[in-house]
């Protein structure tokens, strides 16, 4: 039986490897197509078939940095955050670090605290300095829900060096709306959940609205979090493998897929919000198959916004 159900994973390995293995080859000469064909095919792979971590555990590693454009990686600069010792909001991440998915066994094996407290200093200085030479439009400090966020990165990356670049990178390009003091993406994004659930299913929108539901209330750690906070670990991994090849804002359309797998039992609940407060364990295949078909049901002109509400910035602020 194992045979059986392993060589089509490591078929798909091999395909990945294969993929992988063209980035290799004189990655500092390529143009920008060169580049996307095979990021093209990454894409496509990952929403068929998955990655097979259990097959070849450096393949995630490998392909988030890929799809994060993560080329620099510099250990004197890291090295130099981190010399600097805490930053100036180290309470507030400390307030914050020891419950970071406090409950996964596996991931309190692999990722300490100091680990998680040393990113996120690092990242505040990293920010701290931007500040000063760059003044790029939007600042970064340390908010609510950017340890949930650091943690698949101190997971799947093989050091804490990867890890920080990645997720520099990530909150920076991905999702900066997300992490700013007001937590102006998250809302958004909550709005956007509304708007998109009261197409895509009028009938649980407006159930929801009866019994003064609003994803504001249900879906808030959902959003802030990117799923993060609903275990288990593997498959909120899969569920990002699928986010970052295709963008995070169709987070917001896996918080309503979470919601249709659950539609029966909320349609039939006097107090739905009882069932919402901790959303049944996530499962990323479902999940991810029902975001894909809501794309489809979406107009264009919301599905516009909802691409953009992580990272473009809103003219009048």
């Amino acid at each position: 039986m194992p045979s059986s159900s392993s060589s089509p994973a490591a078929a798909t390995a091999h395909s990945f490897n294969k993929i992988l293995n063209q980035f290799k080859h004189s990655s500092r000469s390529r143009t920008n197509s060169d580049v996307q064909e095979p990021v093209k095919k990454l894409r496509r792979l990952i929403l068929v078939d998955g990655i097979p971590s259990d097959v070849d555990s450096t393949l995630r590693p490998r392909i988030w940095k890929i799809l994060l454009r993560v080329q620099d990686i510099s250990a004197d600069t890291f090295l130099d955050y981190v010399a600097r010792g805490p930053c100036e909001v180290r309470e507030k991440i400390r307030n914050d670090t020891f419950r970071t998915l406090a409950t996964d066994r596996g991931f309190k094996e692999r990722v300490s605290e100091d680990m998680l407290v040393r990113l996120l200093d690092a990242f505040v200085w990293r920010n701290h300095d931007k500040q000063q030479s760059e003044r790029p439009q939007l600042g970064f400090t340390y908010v609510q829900g950017m340890n949930v966020l650091a943690a698949p990165f101190l997971y799947t990356m093989p050091s804490e060096l990867e890890a920080f670049f990645c997720f520099a990178k990530f909150i920076e390009e991905c999702c900066p709306l997300y992490v700013q003091p007001t937590l102006e993406g998250v809302h958004r994004g909550l709005k956007l959940l509304d708007r998109c659930l009261q197409i895509v299913d009028p009938e649980l929108y407006a159930y929801l609205r009866s019994k003064n539901l609003s994803a504001e209330i249900y879906a808030f750690p959902s959003v802030l979090t990117l799923c993060a906070c609903t275990p288990p670990l593997d498959e909120v991994l899969q569920l990002w493998d699928f986010l970052l090849a295709f963008g995070v804002h169709l987070n917001v359309l896996c918080v309503i897929a979470q919601l249709l797998l659950m539609r029966d039992e909320v349609m039939n609940s006097s107090s739905p919000m009882r069932l919402l407060r901790t959303f049944p364990p996530l499962e990323a295949l479902p999940v991810i198959g029902i975001a894909v078909t809501l794309v489809r049901d979406l107009p264009s002109d919301l599905y516009d916004e909802l691409v953009r509400h992580p990272y473009a910035v809103a003219n009048s602020s």
